[in-house]
């Protein structure tokens, strides 16, 4: 169990360390991602405005300066608005954006298993058949021979 344990630890320090190491050290393509361009509303990297331009002088002297990923997003957002984030913050009234989606997963997934089981509820219980369970109803001896009657003409 310990094993099991020591090599959960290793694997979550293994993919925190990059993400720890991206956050001290940001580049300016992985910044340009996560970015969009205030005035044509592009990601930073596919934007050839003037702003566009601007930002990427900026984020690369902020770089050089040895600023953190979240603070040259906080200056950029100070400057332009959070609209300038490809992702909304997990905070606030922007939390919904994070959350609702998985909300409605989850309904969905509960709709369909409450269909799924309900479908297979009624494909266990026998059909009652018409009157009796225990066997087929009883004609009614008029119509029995009208059918007689109406074969016999389809048979000559």
């Amino acid at each position: 169990m310990t094993r099991i344990a020591a090599l959960a630890v290793l694997a979550i320090l293994a993919v925190a360390a990059p993400a720890l190491a991206s956050e001290a050290h940001p580049t300016l393509a992985e910044l340009e991602n996560e970015l969009y361009c205030p005035t044509c509303h592009e990601p930073l990297a596919l934007s050839s405005s003037p702003i566009a331009d601007r930002m990427r002088a900026f984020i690369r002297e902020r770089i050089r300066a040895g600023d953190t990923k979240s603070e040259i997003e906080a200056k950029l957002v100070d400057e332009f608005g959070p609209a300038v984030l490809a992702a909304p913050p997990k905070r606030g009234f922007n939390l919904l954006a994070w959350l609702l989606p998985l909300v409605g997963a989850a309904v969905a997934a509960a709709v369909v298993f409450r269909l799924a089981l309900r479908w297979r509820r009624g494909r266990d219980e026998p059909e009652a058949v018409a009157g009796r369970e225990d066997g087929p109803a009883e004609t009614d001896p008029e119509l029995e021979r009208r059918l007689d009657e109406e074969l016999a003409r389809f048979e000559a």
